[in-house]
């Protein structure tokens, strides 16, 4: 089963703006997220519309340009990070909702540089991060 990422800035607007709607595999507890506005509201439901999670994660301290979500029962906390090897594997949400899977992060210990890249890969109706079944 897969599922459905809402994501939505808190700024424009009453309802403020949408920043990504992604589909990821069933069951990802944490995601990335690449340049998350301060202020986002979240909603992730199964592809038949049942409700996962509802909630708003707003930025506490600096920022970074990944954001780590993590789903706990009826919640979502966040975390800016840099990531680091534990991270790699997960899947990214990208602004507009396009998902990747980080497959390398490299940065400076001043932070004032990084590179990092992602895996990218599609089939008609299934997720980013979907693996096929072995033959």
């Amino acid at each position: 089963m897969n599922w459905m990422w809402q994501l939505r800035s808190g700024d424009g607007g009453m309802n403020g703006l949408e920043f990504a709607l992604a589909l990821t595999a069933g069951e990802k507890t944490r995601v990335l997220v690449h340049a998350a506005p301060s202020q986002l509201r979240v909603e992730v439901r199964t592809d038949d519309g049942q409700p996962i999670v509802d909630g708003e994660a707003e930025r506490e301290g600096d920022y970074s340009p990944i954001t780590l979500l993590t789903l706990h029962d009826d919640s979502v906390t966040r975390s800016e990070i840099w990531p680091t090897s534990e991270h790699l594997g997960l899947p990214v949400i990208l602004p507009g909702g396009e998902v990747g899977i980080l497959t390398a992060w490299h940065n400076d210990d001043d932070k004032t540089w990084w590179k990092w890249s992602i895996e990218l890969s599609n089939h008609k109706g299934r997720p980013a991060d979907w693996t096929p079944p072995a033959a």
